[in-house]
Order: C-alpha cells, then sequence, then structure tokens
C-alpha cells in the first residue's frame, strides 16, 4: 500500500482507495491511503511547526534542494510518463511533455530562491531609507486535479517552498500514484519534518480540515469553478481569519481563423488544442471560430486529419489520443455530445464511445467535431473536458471577436491570421488571460504567468515571478540610521 507523508513519516491512512488504468480496467496500479481528518490536522500540525526552520533556510540551500528534485524529475522522465499515462491515460508524448515541464518548474524556482525581489526607497523624510522586503505567507494548502497530475502539484508546490512557506498537498482522488512519486522524491530533499506533506483522499472526508484549519495561510486551488466558489467561500469564513486564496477554474477557449489563416496552421491549432490530452485541458480549444470565407475549406481539412488521430492505450507510441479518466466523465462528454445534437448542431465526426481497444477494455471516446454550431448552445457554453470541439461560422473579423468574448470564461484565447495588424487587434481584444497567435490555446511555458479572467481566475498569476505575489506578503520597513 501506498502512503501519505506526514512529519516526514509515510503513514497508513483510515482506508485504501484502488487506482484504476483507465486504458486496462483490468490493471491495477496500486492500493492508495486515504487520510482521516485527524491525520489532515496532523499534516497541519507539521507544517505549522516546520514554517520558521525552512523559511529561515537560506536562499541556497532552498535553491539546491528545489534543484535536486527537478534533477531528479528529469533523470526518471520515461519511468515517471509511462505511470503518467498508465494513470491518467494521458498519451505517451503529451505525458512525456508534462514530466519535463514539471523538472523545469522546479528548476527554475530552484533560481528564484535566489532572486527574491526587494526595493530601496529614499523616504520623503530626511535622512530616512524605506525597505521593501517580501516573506512566507506561512502554511499553504494545494488542491489539485487529475488532468495534469505532476505539473500543476510542480508549478504550485515549487514556488511555495522557494518563498519559504511549507505545504499540505491534497491530489485529485483519481492520480494517487502521480502524487506519490513527487512526494517520496520530495521526501529525498532532505526538507526539513513537515514543510512537505501528502494528505490522499477525498476531498469529501478531509476537505472541512485542507479549508478551515485555523493554522492554514492561503489556499491554491484548480479544479472547477463550482468547487473553486467553495473554496472562496470557506477562505473568507475561515475561523480565525480570512485565508488568502488562489483559483484555476476552466475554460471554454476559442480559437478563432480568420480569412487570411494559413489553413493548414488553423487545422493543426486546433487538432493540438481540442484533441492532444484527451481535450482534458483547462486550455483546450472547444470553440472554433471560423470565417465564412475560409469556414467549409478549414472543416474539409479537419475532417481529413481527424483519422490520423489514433484512439488507444495511452502507453502505446502510435497512440495519440488516450482514454477519458474515468467512468464518469466518459458519460459526461457522451452526454454533451447527445446535448449538441438535440440543439442542432451537426456531429460531422466521431463522438463514439468505444468498449475496449485491442482486446482492453477502457474509457475510449473518437474524437468529436461539430459544425453549424451558435454561440448560445449548452456545447459552446459549458467547459465539456473531452475530446470534443465545435466550430461556429462567423460573417467577419469583428462577429468572430465577438462570438469569441461571448462565454464567462477568459483563461485562453487563440487566432490564426497572417495580417499583424489583425494579430495586434485580437491581441488587444479577446477578454482572456492568455492569447495565442498562429498558436495552440494549450500550452504555456514554464516561466510564463499562467492564469484567466471572468470565471476562469481568481487571484495572482501562477508561474514564473508572477508566482511571488501570492506565495509571499510584502513588508515595508523605515529605517532611521
Amino acid at each position: 500500500m501506498y502512503c501519505n507523508f506526514i512529519d516526514g513519516k509515510w503513514v497508513e491512512g483510515q482506508a485504501v482507495s484502488t487506482n484504476i488504468n483507465p486504458s486496462d480496467t483490468r490493471d491495477i496500479i496500486g492500493h492508495f491511503a486515504r487520510a482521516s481528518e485527524a491525520q489532515a490536522q496532523a499534516a497541519f500540525a507539521a507544517a505549522s511547526e516546520a514554517l520558521a526552520e525552512w523559511a529561515a533556510w537560506g536562499p541556497q540551500q532552498r535553491s539546491d534542494a528545489l534543484d535536486s528534485i527537478g534533477s531528479e524529475i528529469l533523470a526518471r522522465r520515461d519511468e515517471l510518463a509511462d505511470l503518467l499515462a498508465r494513470e491518467e491515460g494521458k498519451a505517451l508524448p503529451d505525458a512525456r511533455g508534462e514530466v519535463l515541464r514539471a523538472g523545469q518548474i522546479f528548476k527554475f524556482f530552484a533560481g528564484e530562491c535566489l532572486r527574491l525581489p526587494g526595493e530601496l526607497l529614499a523616504s520623503t523624510r530626511p535622512g530616512m531609507t524605506v525597505e521593501i522586503t517580501r516573506e512566507p505567507i506561512g502554511v499553504v494548502t494545494v488542491i489539485t486535479p487529475w488532468n495534469f497530475p505532476l505539473a500543476i502539484p510542480a508549478w504550485k508546490i515549487a514556488p511555495a517552498l522557494a518563498y519559504g512557506n511549507t505545504v499540505v498537498f491534497k491530489p485529485a482522488e483519481l492520480v494517487p500514484g502521480c502524487a506519490w512519486v513527487l512526494a517520496e522524491i520530495i521526501s529525498r530533499a532532505r526538507l526539513p519534518a513537515g514543510a512537505f506533506n501528502l494528505v490522499m483522499g477525498s476531498s469529501r472526508e478531509i476537505g472541512n480540515v485542507l479549508l478551515n484549519d485555523p493554522r492554514l495561510a492561503a489556499i491554491s486551488f484548480t479544479g472547477s469553478e463550482g468547487t473553486g466558489r467553495k473554496v472562496a467561500q470557506a477562505a473568507v469564513a475561515r475561523p480565525g481569519g480570512m485565508a488568502r486564496f488562489q483559483l484555476e477554474m476552466g475554460g471554454k477557449n476559442p480559437l478563432v481563423v480568420l480569412d487570411d489563416a494559413d489553413i493548414e496552421v488553423a487545422v493543426a491549432c486546433a487538432l493540438d488544442g481540442a484533441y492532444h490530452a484527451t481535450g482534458q485541458r483547462c486550455t483546450a480549444s472547444s470553440r472554433l471560430i471560423v470565417t465564412d470565407k475560409v469556414h467549409d475549406r478549414f472543416v474539409a481539412a479537419m475532417l481529413a486529419k481527424l483519422p490520423g488521430l489514433q484512439v488507444g492505450d495511452a502507453r502505446n507510441p502510435a497512440t495519440r489520443i488516450g482514454p477519458v479518466v474515468d467512468a464518469a466523465q466518459l458519460a459526461q462528454d457522451v452526454d454533451y455530445i447527445q446535448l449538441g445534437q438535440r440543439e442542432g448542431a451537426e456531429l460531422v465526426y466521431g463522438g463514439q464511445a468505444i468498449a475496449e481497444v485491442e482486446g482492453k477494455p477502457g474509457f475510449y471516446l473518437t474524437p468529436a467535431l461539430f459544425v453549424g454550431a451558435s454561440p448560445a448552445m449548452r456545447i459552446c457554453q459549458e467547459e465539456i473536458f473531452g475530446p470534443v470541439a465545435a466550430v461556429i461560422r462567423v460573417a467577419d473579423a469583428e462577429q468572430a471577436l465577438a462570438v469569441a468574448n461571448a462565454t464567462p470564461y477568459g483563461l485562453s484565447a487563440g487566432v490564426c491570421t497572417t495580417s499583424l495588424k489583425q494579430a495586434a487587434q485580437f491581441k488587444r481584444g479577446l477578454q482572456a488571460g492568455m492569447v495565442m497567435v498562429n498558436a495552440p490555446t494549450a500550452g504555456v511555458d514554464p516561466h510564463a504567468p499562467f492564469g484567466g479572467r471572468k470565471g476562469s481566475s481568481y487571484g495572482p498569476r501562477e508561474q514564473g515571478r508572477y508566482a511571488a505575489e501570492f506565495f509571499t506578503q510584502v513588508k515595508t520597513s523605515y529605517i532611521n540610521p
């Protein structure tokens, strides 16, 4: 059995979960401990106790620790990618990319340990000096989703530790294997006992502790908008004072294809953004907004390419689309596909559940493409989180921009055009935290800020130097020599 990691020790839980391979439901990856409320409380006690010691470590010591974590992740890239593909269902090329990103993130924040910024200002009062420094915020709860089981934990845990905070990490129930391996790697970095803690299991069982423990200083959460709102409410009402919170909550991302677009480039962007990682990305291009002049060419080119996206076991090197993560997510995807048809959109490709591939029972779904969709349809407004995309025909660039912005979300957006003028107009006009020009909507460098607007995000950006805005607190000191 794989245990929780609390106060520097591996600890059995109150119960055990069985981890199943979505590519082959006969394959049991392992049995993982489920933490109790008392164990979650023990994790917060350990994190609180370790805070002073960890924060007092010199920047070079913290840098060396994070660098060693990043180095081990990168050294074990093939092994970890295989585990990720087996556990989450992400095709091997995507899984390898995620492992690379996780290692790079720890390496980047190892450097940030040595680059913590500060300021020195002259006061308006003669002889006085104003010093502005950043300090840790304290104990941080990290709650992550199942779709990026290594990269998203990395981009929360690495900056939290880099800036001297301690961590209580709760991964999604569906992907405890990747979380456990990451904890095992971190355990070898010789951090003070309690500086990092892993509590696996159900949010229904330990969520109250994760959000309300009086020792909690901040919560970094990625998941659904509904759960994000509950996190925010809990943080505001937390006993002992409001906790800081950072929320990433999904998207309904547009890829706009204009009259002057290179169709080959546009199709490549759409296929990558909509279907890679089985469409299970908050940055996926689920709305393909195409101007009338090139609409038919674009759709024809998509239909020519879609058969090349082989659906199969995520660990098969030939697979381009692995399984959906579990039965519940598959049922949700199929329900949305049927809904799109009832709403009047035309399903021109895919959308069929497959009970097994090559004799392996799993949660397989062929990539679905709708045409004739309208902006108000639920399949164009709600996050499906599967390999499903809808083409919306528009008259011109002006209508394309209006349709692109007509959702409650604003995470990522893309535009395909060969015009610098149009690119500049869409970069300014798209209501999204991230804009891609002639590139897929999914995919952000580990040193660049990640986050959105409207219902997609709340709080400071994640990743890059912007992570310091959430994981540190500013102190202003006046010095009168």
